[in-house]
């Protein structure tokens, strides 16, 4: 995968928005969305590790997408993957529902067993 689409997929999976991530990186949110865009280019060294560290991934995997971080491996089923970015998109107060439901859901499967 191009370096886009791996920064594309670490942006969706932390749940932050562009401009969330310009900002908490100290980068313009129109380098971000460059970064994003097709034919774009890779960042200079400085601002892709600062990219890199507040979306919890490495460089090496932005560039590469090889050696993503044990917390965001690619070991995580798809489907829970796409269910982990839709909850991170919802408000904090409509996640805090959805995980005390799934919770409470796990609780009563455990007791059945």
């Amino acid at each position: 995968m191009s370096f886009r689409e791996n920064l594309r997929e670490a942006i969706d999976f932390s749940g932050l928005e562009q401009k969330e991530l310009a900002y908490k990186a100290n980068i313009s949110l129109r380098n971000i969305e460059n970064y994003l865009r097709e034919n774009s280019s890779i960042p200079v060294a400085d601002k892709a590790v600062k990219i890199a560290q507040v979306l919890g991934v490495t460089v090496e995997y932005l560039v590469t997408g090889k050696n993503l971080p044990v917390e965001t491996a690619s070991t995580i089923d798809p489907e829970m993957k796409k269910l982990i970015i839709n909850i991170k998109k919802l408000p904090k107060n409509k996640q805090v529902i959805v995980i005390q439901n799934a919770l409470n859901l796990a609780k009563i499967i455990s007791q059945q067993k």
